[in-house]
């Protein structure tokens, strides 16, 4: 059994029902080749990259599923490719790598981690090295500007 995962994007301008159908149908046709389908994932709406068929964002889909052979995805291909509510696909053979990745993913192992904000020192407290960051960062002139350098005076 070989491991495949395929994710295509779905025209956005389709209802949700139509969105859901054609990714359905799409699911259906793995399993009458044979496939068991592993885990199917909608990503939801999100925004493309760059432009495709003037539509700047698509409804994602990932579905992975295990095959006996791949002599059926010439004809699954081709038949993503003429339909018009398919804006992308791409297909690829998982490795036992990329199996176990998929797998830690769905198990919450790697993905959205929470990360602890770090405390930042209060307004009030100085800085570190001593002086303070108002002073340091715009000193004052003083004098008329006549165009000579001497005239200004910096103020402490």
């Amino acid at each position: 059994m070989r491991n495949y995962e395929t994710t295509f994007i779905v025209d956005p301008v389709l209802s949700g029902e139509e969105i859901k159908a054609t990714a359905q149908a799409y699911v259906d046709t793995l399993q009458k080749e044979g496939c068991e389908i592993v885990f199917v994932d909608e990503m939801g709406l999100r925004t493309l990259a760059y432009d495709i068929n003037k539509r700047n964002n698509g409804v994602y889909y990932c579905v992975e599923y295990t095959a006996p052979n791949g002599a059926f995805l010439n004809n699954y291909e081709l038949g993503m490719r003429r339909d018009e509510r398919i804006l992308r696909f791409l297909t690829v053979a998982l490795d036992k790598y990329g199996v176990q990745y998929n797998a830690d993913k769905r198990a919450g192992k790697i993905g959205k981690a929470k990360r602890h904000k770090q405390e930042k020192p209060a307004k009030n407290e100085p800085a570190a090295h001593g002086i303070s960051r108002k002073k340091a960062d715009s000193p004052h002139l003083t004098g008329v500007p006549s165009g000579d350098a001497e005239s200004f005076k910096e103020e402490e």
